[in-house]
């Protein structure tokens, strides 16, 4: 336990070091606030660019607020998990690419501990980045559209994170299994994004996956998903983020000696 803070306190000095801690949740806010502005102007955006024929009337019916906020979900979706890749995607390979995982691995070194300490501040520097962009969202949907219940909100933010959660694992995962981080961005990327599409094309013969956790998120805002499929889909999440987790304390050791030196 006292390795594991150690090394906890690191992982903090490096997000404060590399202004992690700031630029992340900084992009994902900024990425809120645009789309619900953007929806809002978009009438004058398109009249200010001009080149349109005379007495051109264009009519754009008003979104509803839930409909701007699962428009956000859609922006983090591809952008927000690009960002979270390219944040974390040297966690592992990263520190034994330049060497400085030397200075840990000359010493008594528990994985778990190692590998668990990235995990942690990944996670919550993610999930921090992911509520704060929602809730501005959710702010200027209010000035502009209307307000959301606040129960809906919190439904779907918390389904969307457990999404989040399983996809950091599986980007630290593919950090520590693979020698450069260039290498372990692209895997996660289309380890993910590929079965994101498989879902898309053949979701419709299973309703119980981790990869439909984003659309029963959705769902919170126009009712509710069905109850046994949201909830097998979050205990697979649960049980595939543990798998991940395990499987990365185990690639951080056996990779170990990849370290350059």
């Amino acid at each position: 336990m006292n390795q594991f803070g150690v090394l906890l306190k690191k992982e903090w000095r490096e997000h404060v070091r590399n202004y992690k801690i700031l630029w992340l949740p900084a992009v994902f806010v900024l990425f809120g606030i645009i789309e619900p502005v953007t929806q809002y102007f978009l009438p004058q955006i398109i009249e200010s660019a001009g080149n349109l024929p005379e007495g051109a009337v264009f009519e754009f019916p008003t979104p509803e607020p839930e409909q701007v906020l699962v428009s956000v979900m859609g922006q983090y979706q591809f952008i927000g998990l690009i960002i979270l890749i390219l944040a974390y995607m040297g966690a592992v390979a990263g520190e034994r690419r330049s060497g400085t995982a030397t200075l840990l691995y000359v010493r008594p070194l528990s994985y778990p501990a190692y590998f668990l300490s990235k995990w942690v501040m990944a996670v919550s520097a993610g999930l921090a980045s992911v509520w704060l962009g929602f809730l501005g969202a959710a702010y200027y949907i209010w000035l502009f559209f209307g307000d959301i219940a606040a129960g809906d909100f919190l439904q779907f933010a918390a389904s969307y994170s457990l999404w989040i959660i399983l996809f950091l694992t599986i980007v630290l995962t593919a950090s520590a299994a693979l020698p450069h981080q260039g290498l372990a961005a692209a895997v996660a990327m289309a380890l993910v994004f590929a079965a994101q599409i498989l879902d898309s094309l053949l979701g419709v013969y299973w309703t119980a996956s981790p990869l439909k956790l984003p659309a029963y998120a959705q769902s919170w805002l126009a009712g509710a998903p069905d109850a046994g499929d949201f909830w097998w889909s979050s205990v697979l999440a649960v049980l595939l983020t543990l798998l991940f987790i395990g499987l990365g304390i185990w690639l951080s050791k056996r990779n170990a000696a990849q370290t350059k030196v």
